[in-house]
């Protein structure tokens, strides 16, 4: 099924390489993407997008040809419906958003109901396109702030929040069933989200203070007292990698430097991981050579958290 994304604009490129867990990518503007979707369903677990829309057409950013889209669509329907629009910054759209969602209101038949709509249709103008679907979902931002760290029974400063955990999770195409495994896993909000779309999950860490921690925010977890450098979990064993490598001088690492523990660790990836699955690994430097020695580089994004701070996303295989 085609589908439309409105995203995020939270990165440039994240929300729409998580789209990479629910279908593939056919076309993309500035927040908004279409994909077609084995299993429209799925797009529930994603955290970078805001609306999941059914694909009905899409046409140049005028309301000429935006009319001439819903003539030809000729859409009846029998439950109260809203017509909504909205303008991502540069579109190429002059009409207004009030023009554009009276035109849907207009032109197709059935029974407005602005205050308590069963159906809507919504349009996305972005650069030089429009994108008009009806809308299956809108994701749950709310439950993701919810799960913000600080409400957990352990926390422990500099933690990623919730969102940014779920969307490198699916970035990392774990799924249903398979074996997500963290080797860094702090207080475990990366298996957390994990557990979340229905992954087991697998957590290690070196400090033992983190492990009783995870342990506290998920009852149950599958969390181990290790030497990232020296898992003990046989060769290729794990779907997918999801981690947030250590940094600053406060962190407990047994290697005598942090490129020898980078490198280990990448080394153990490498060898729990199996072939043809992702790892996706956080970084706060640039480690693209010492990952290029074990994987192939399949993404790289960076995102900036604060002046001091810059996250560099590296995409593995």
């Amino acid at each position: 099924m085609k589908l439309i994304f409105e995203l995020s604009g939270e990165h440039p490129d994240l929300p729409a390489a998580e789209l990479d867990c629910v279908g593939t990518v056919v076309d993309r503007r500035t927040q908004v993407a279409v994909a077609e979707c084995p299993n429209p369903a799925k797009a529930g677990r994603l955290a970078l997008t805001h609306v999941v829309l059914e694909y009905l057409g899409e046409c140049g950013p005028t309301l000429e040809a935006f009319a001439s889209l819903l003539q030809d669509l000729s859409i009846r329907t029998a439950r109260p419906f809203a017509g909504r629009a909205k303008k991502i910054h540069g579109s190429q759209m002059r009409a207004s958003q009030p023009e554009i969602e009276r035109l849907i209101g207009s032109m197709i038949a059935g029974p407005v109901s602005l205050e308590d709509p069963q159906e809507e249709y919504r349009v996305i103008a972005s650069e030089d396109r429009c994108y008009f679907g009806r809308v299956l979902m809108r994701i749950d931002r709310g439950s993701f702030n919810y799960r913000n760290p600080m409400r957990r029974p352990f926390f422990h400063p500099g933690v990623m929040m919730p969102r940014m955990a779920r969307a490198l999770v699916n970035i990392s195409l774990a799924g249903e069933g398979d074996l997500l495994c963290d080797p860094f896993c702090g207080t475990g909000g990366i298996l957390l989200e994990g557990r979340l779309i229905g992954a087991e999950t697998l957590g290690s860490d070196f400090d033992s203070a983190m492990v009783e921690g995870s342990r506290r925010n998920l009852p149950g977890a599958d969390v181990m007292l290790a030497d990232a450098t020296h898992l003990p979990i046989c060769d290729r064993r794990i779907d997918a990698v999801v981690t947030d490598l250590p940094y600053g001088q406060s962190v407990r690492i047994r290697a005598d430097s942090m490129e020898r523990l980078y490198d280990g660790a990448l080394a153990e990836i490498r060898r729990i991981l199996k072939p043809g699955r992702r790892a996706v690994v956080v970084a706060h430097r640039d480690i693209s050579e010492i990952a290029a020695g074990r994987f192939s580089i399949l993404q790289l994004h960076e995102q900036r958290v604060h002046k001091s701070l810059t996250r560099r996303i590296l995409v593995l295989a």
